[in-house]
């Protein structure tokens, strides 16, 4: 696996020295443009576009030729030759175009043609079942709500992508707040305990000092490699998101950080609008293709019920330049009626009804998915707004301990106050620190799975 620096330039750098900041923008920016997924969903869309292709092909034109021979004792007993064009249309109306060549001693007398042949021109129409949709139209229409359908599956896709990318993105900057915070936990501690043998030294402190001081250092060093440890587990996990333009995975080098997980964000969204926008969710959507493409189905099954009843018209001449001479349905013509009907429609009617059971519980599925969404939706605003309010409470927190902490260092230099308590105090805002870039990497994934929980993606501007 190749060592990389993964920047938005797309630069390569190779010194493990180099400190270099990868911003969240930075690295979504790579995940959505190289990240497997992220083209798996692409690729999605070519299911859509090849269905849609398939069903096309039910309306392309079909060119054939029939070629049917008899010779025996040299005797030709028959020679049949036809070829034609025969174009389905949207419509449902089968346009068709022939000509025959036939002859022979023993040909059947229906199938005899002048010498030069004849040609057909004419057209086969449903005036009963296949008059408003047949198998072609249905499949075609079936086909065009399913790219829509992969469409709306992609943006689910995406969706769970980056909203998994920017979880792992905030534990990693959290990761490494708290690992800074630790590591001035430890310089502090060797500072003191440096401090205090030397006080011991000169007589000032008793010894049990220099063994509470070095205590704490031994504590915060255990403290700062286990840091250390959720730091590199949470940066492999960043690693397993970015790939390169060449679908190679990509490791981020030592000296590349996070940005600071306290910075601040812009959190620019409206609740009653996030409310509103939830309809258009991919997986309600997704629903919503399910039903239009059943609801096809069923008028397919509906259209069954009708008796077939096709009627046939071809216009017959030696000469194309003859068409126009001859009147209509007088000369030169043949034509046709087609009607079938079961008795009982068995078979028509039990299709009819699953498939109408079948959308009813497609409808179901649909209004319970949709009050679900709104439900989860209504969960992480509240989660969201909650950790905000716990991470201004947190702020406070640590300002507030951060001024004990001031205020205990000062009686500890003036000699009315002891390094136990000093310690404490230090402790305490070390943990505060530790929980306050948590709840910061949590707001910062609880806005992620507000938007995500109205159907929105990382590259989707919030309604106002």
């Amino acid at each position: 696996m190749r060592r990389l620096l993964v920047l938005f330039t797309f630069i390569t750098i190779h010194s493990s020295d180099a400190q270099e900041m990868l911003s969240y923008d930075q690295y979504m920016e790579w995940v959505r443009s190289f990240h497997p997924v992220a083209k798996l969903a692409d690729v999605n869309l070519e299911f859509g576009e090849q269905e849609l292709r398939a069903s096309r092909g039910g309306f392309d034109p079909i060119v054939y030729v029939d070629l049917d021979r008899k010779r025996f004792k040299e005797t030709n007993y028959f020679d049949k030759r036809e070829g034609g064009l025969v174009v389905p249309t949207w419509a449902g109306v089968e346009l068709k175009g022939l000509y025959e060549l036939n002859s022979g001693t023993f040909l059947n007398e229906e199938k005899r043609v002048p010498d030069n042949g004849l040609v057909a021109f004419g057209a086969s129409v449903n005036i009963g079942q296949g008059l408003f949709i047949d198998k072609r139209r249905a499949a075609l229409r079936q086909a065009q709500i399913y790219v829509d359908a992969t469409k709306a599956e992609r943006q689910q896709i995406l969706n769970e992508l980056y909203l998994d990318a920017t979880d792992v993105y905030w534990t990693w900057a959290s990761n490494y707040n708290n690992l800074k915070v630790l590591e001035e936990g430890v310089r502090l501690a060797h500072q003191r305990f440096e401090m205090v043998k030397e006080s011991y030294i000169l007589g000032d402190f008793p010894a049990i000092d220099t063994v509470e001081a070095y205590t704490q250092v031994m504590d915060r060093i255990y403290r700062f490699q286990t840091a250390q440890i959720d730091f590199f587990r949470s940066t492999q996990v960043v690693n397993t998101f970015l790939w390169d333009e060449n679908e190679e995975e990509v490791e981020l080098l030592e000296g590349v950080y996070p940005e600071n997980v306290l910075n601040d964000m812009l959190f620019d969204y409206n609740k009653e609008s996030l409310r509103e926008y939830v309809v258009f969710h991919p997986e309600l959507q997704l629903k919503d293709y399910d039903i239009a493409s059943t609801e096809v189905e069923r008028r397919l099954k509906a259209e069954m019920l009708k008796p077939v009843l096709k009627v046939n018209y071809n216009f017959l001449t030696e000469n194309i330049g003859d068409m126009g001479l001859s009147p209509f349905l007088e000369n030169n013509y043949k034509a046709g009626l087609t009607f079938g009907m079961p008795l009982f429609l068995r078979k028509e009617r039990g299709n009819l009804g699953f498939t109408k059971a079948k959308l009813e519980i497609k409808n179901y599925e649909r209004d319970l998915k949709f009050v679900q969404l709104k439900t989860k939706l209504e969960a992480e605003i509240y989660n969201f707004e909650t950790v905000e309010n716990q991470l201004q409470i947190y702020f406070n927190n640590v300002n507030g301990l951060q001024k004990l902490l001031d205020g205990e260092m000062t009686r500890f230099e003036i000699g009315e106050s002891s390094l136990f308590l000093v310690n404490a105090r230090e402790v305490s805002l070390f943990n505060a620190q530790v929980t306050l870039n948590q709840l910061a990497a949590k707001r910062k994934t609880a806005y992620a799975k507000m938007l995500n929980a109205a159907g929105l993606g990382f590259d989707e501007q919030a309604p106002q």
